[in-house]
């Protein structure tokens, strides 16, 4: 888990310089190799890696507009994914869909810009497990934000009655956008909104990656056993403001320093070298992590951009 923490944030590393390329020095989205939003997952790490090291590639799991931790964290292969987010030929889908739209078959991932949207997804894939037989589960992810949506509800309800083999997993980043969570929901845990669809609601603090493993775990083998859904909430942080140059004004003053302390790579870090593990064995797994996702920006750098003509493909008249 440790590992590909390291990868996603070095994923995100290489991201900043090379959206800010084109757009200096006034600042405009549309300009450079990635032109369009960018949001990052600095400080995310932990929800991914706890959730996604018990599935396998026949889960599904559908993913937000901040998806990059999720994806490499379920498999997504990272050099079709870089080259689908700088828009070239061999990407996961041509080139055509972007940082937000991700879409992997192959490990059965996929995300989306609508706030919500993925969630009535995940119960159809966890349906279609239930109905061939198989023991596979869905996961959802979504922002705190989401929990206020109207598909929120409708889902959950339809995911208990059919008990779907689906987890929910909240990522409370405390920010929607830039409203604070306090300000736009009525409750102070989301997890508890669970109940009210008859199904385990389950509130993980600090943004703790081995407790989100063991709570993740018994969410995802009670799906497995067809126990049906539950929903997971996760106290997150967003070290990143919600999008490549967000001045982040909403911000109280000193919030972004008291974050940056709370960095779950440098904790976690701490943490398994307090439990025993070698600093050696540490940095070897670090090294290997950058130079996989280095290696796939390199890619991604020197592959070629769609044709004009393929504009006129996968199109459906």
């Amino acid at each position: 888990m440790y590992q590909m923490m390291v990868a996603s944030r070095h994923f995100e590393d290489l991201i900043k310089p090379a959206y800010f390329e084109g757009k200096q020095p006034v600042f405009n989205m549309a300009k450079g190799p990635l032109p369009g939003e960018m949001h990052l997952s600095d400080g995310q790490e932990p929800c991914a890696v706890g959730v996604c090291a018990h599935l396998r590639p026949s889960d599904a799991v559908t993913a937000t507009h901040r998806p990059h931790h999720i994806a490499i964290a379920k498999g997504v292969d990272l050099k079709a994914m870089t080259s689908e987010i700088f828009g070239r030929a061999n990407g996961l889908s041509g080139g055509r869909g972007g940082h937000m739209h991700l879409f992997d078959p192959r490990v059965n991932f996929c995300c989306s810009g609508i706030i919500a949207e993925g969630m009535g997804p995940a119960v159809g894939a966890a349906m279609a497990a239930k109905l061939r037989g198989t023991d596979d589960v869905a996961v959802s992810f979504i922002g705190e934000g989401a929990a206020n949506q109207g598909a929120f509800h409708e889902t959950l309800n339809l995911a208990a009655v059919w008990k779907a083999p689906v987890v929910f997993v909240i990522e409370d980043n405390a920010y929607g956008i830039s409203v604070a969570k306090r300000q736009a929901t009525a409750i102070e845990r989301n997890a508890d909104r669970a109940m009210a669809y008859g199904m385990p609601g389950a509130f993980v603090p600090d943004n703790d990656p081995e407790e989100i493993f063991e709570v993740a775990g018994t969410a995802i083998e009670r799906a497995r056993q067809g126990g049906g859904p539950s929903l997971i909430e996760i106290e997150t942080i967003r070290l990143e403001g919600h999008f490549m140059g967000d001045a982040e004004g909403y911000r109280p003053e000193g919030e972004k320093t008291s974050l940056q302390e709370k960095d779950p790579i440098t904790r976690y870090r701490a943490r398994l070298e307090n439990a025993g593990a070698a600093a050696g064995d540490l940095d070897a797994l670090e090294e290997e992590a950058r130079s996989r996702v280095s290696e796939a920006f390199n890619h991604a750098r020197h592959s070629a951009s769609p044709k004009p003509d393929d504009a006129f493909t996968t199109v459906f008249a």
